[in-house]
C-alpha cells in the first residue's frame, strides 16, 4: 500500500475535465503525500488547478519520465471509467512504468500484479479492488456499538458521498473530537490507505466487510463511513450492505443542484430527497428491527451554478423546503452540519 513517504504521480490520460478523472481530483483533494505531477500527454506544461479545477496545484507532464525526473515513485492510474477496468492502450504504459521503477496503485477492476510476477526491491503494485480475506456473513453487531456512525447516501452514484464523508471527517477532528473515516472503494482507499473494495466483494459478504471495518472502530467517538451508488439508481446494489454492515445512527443524504434525472439511466428521474430518505430510513431499521437512523442534513453540490449568491439561495431554499441542515461541503465548508451533529 501507499505510505506517507512515497511521492505520487497520477496518469489522467485522456480523461481531463471528464467525469472518469474523479479518481484523480480526490487524491489531489485529499491525498496526504506529495502529488509531484499528473501525466497527461496532450496537457503538459499546464496545471492541475487551471486543467482540471483541483484543490491542488501540481504540474502536468507529458510523460513517465519527466515524473520520475520529478521524484514520483508511485503511478496512480487516476480514472474511474463506466465498467472499471483498465483501458487497452494503458498497459503498454503500465509496463514502461514498472521499467522506470514506478510502483503502482490500481484502483480498477483489472488485477496488475499477476502481470508483474518479478519486480524490484521496494516496488510493488497494489491491486486497491481486490476481496479482502477472512469475510463471512454479517450478524448485526454494529447495532450494539454506542459511537456514532454517520452514513453517506445519494440520489446517484457519483454524487459526492465520498467528498461529504471525508469533509464531515475532517472539521470532527479538526474540533477535537475522535473520528474514524470508513472508505469503501477505490479512491478513498487509495486517499486513507485501508478501507475495503465493496463494488469488489461477493454479495453474500459485502454487508460483513462492513461490520468488519466498523468494528474495528468501535473505539472512536465518530464512524463516518462512505457511501457508495445509491439506492434509487437500477444499477446500484451497494447501498443496502452498507446499512446492514455499518447500523447507521446518522444520515447524510447528498445530492447535486439542478439534476432531475439520473447522470447513467437517464430515463430514471430523480426521487423527491425526503422520499428517498425515508426510504433509506425505512430499510435501515427494516420495521423496527434495527435501530432507525436520522438524516441530520444534506450535502448539495451547487458548482453547476457559478454565481455563488444564487448558490447560497439554491441551498437556503432547500434548507426551508426539507426542514434540514443543507450545506455544500467544498464551496461553503460543513460547519454547520457539524454544529448540528454535536448538538444532539
Amino acid at each position: 500500500m501507499i505510505q506517507r513517504h512515497h511521492k505520487l504521480a497520477i496518469l489522467v490520460e485522456g480523461a481531463i475535465g471528464q467525469r472518469a478523472s474523479k479518481m484523480a481530483l480526490g487524491v489531489l483533494r485529499y491525498s496526504p503525500n506529495e502529488v509531484v505531477a499528473a501525466i497527461d500527454s496532450t496537457h503538459g506544461g499546464q496545471s492541475t488547478d487551471d486543467a482540471m479545477g483541483a484543490a491542488r496545484r501540481v504540474p502536468i507532464v507529458a510523460t513517465l519520465e519527466e515524473a520520475r525526473e520529478l521524484g514520483a515513485d508511485v503511478l496512480v492510474l487516476g480514472i474511474s471509467p463506466p465498467g472499471g477496468r483498465i483501458p487497452e492502450d494503458w498497459m503498454p504504459v503500465m509496463d514502461r512504468a514498472v521499467s522506470l521503477g514506478f510502483s503502482l496503485a490500481n484502483g480498477l477492476h483489472t488485477l496488475l500484479a499477476p502481470r508483474y510476477p518479478q519486480l524490484a526491491e521496494g516496488q510493488f503494485v497494489w491491486d486497491i479492488r481486490k476481496e479482502p480475506q477472512g469475510l463471512g456473513v454479517c450478524m448485526g453487531d454494529a447495532r450494539h456499538l454506542k459511537n456514532r456512525r454517520l452514513l453517506t447516501v445519494g440520489t446517484d452514484v457519483a454524487i459526492g458521498k465520498m467528498t461529504a464523508g471525508l469533509e464531515i471527517w475532517s472539521e470532527l477532528r479538526a474540533r477535537g473530537r475522535q473520528a474514524s473515516f470508513v472508505a469503501t472503494g477505490q479512491i478513498g482507499m487509495t486517499i486513507m490507505g485501508s478501507g475495503i473494495p465493496l463494488d469488489a466483494i461477493r454479495v453474500d459478504y459485502a454487508a460483513h466487510s462492513v461490520e468488519r471495518e466498523v468494528l474495528a472502530a468501535r473505539d472512536s467517538e465518530w464512524v463516518l463511513i462512505e457511501g457508495q451508488g445509491s439506492l434509487a439508481n437500477p444499477g446500484s446494489t451497494a447501498t443496502l450492505p452498507l446499512l446492514r454492515g455499518s447500523m447507521p445512527t446518522d444520515l447524510v443524504l447528498c445530492h447535486r443542484l439542478g439534476m432531475t434525472h439520473l447522470q447513467v439511466a437517464k430515463e430514471v428521474p430523480v426521487m423527491p430527497l425526503m422520499e428517498l430518505a425515508r426510504i433509506v430510513q425505512d430499510v435501515a431499521s427494516m420495521s423496527g428491527l434495527y435501530p432507525r437512523p436520522v438524516l441530520r442534513g444534506i450535502c448539495l453540490n451547487t458548482s453547476p451554478e457559478p454565481d455563488a449568491a444564487k448558490a447560497e439561495l439554491a441551498l437556503q431554499s432547500l434548507e426551508q423546503e426539507t426542514g434540514v441542515v443543507t450545506v455544500d461541503p467544498i464551496r461553503f465548508g460543513v460547519s454547520r452540519l457539524v454544529d448540528q451533529l454535536l448538538s444532539v
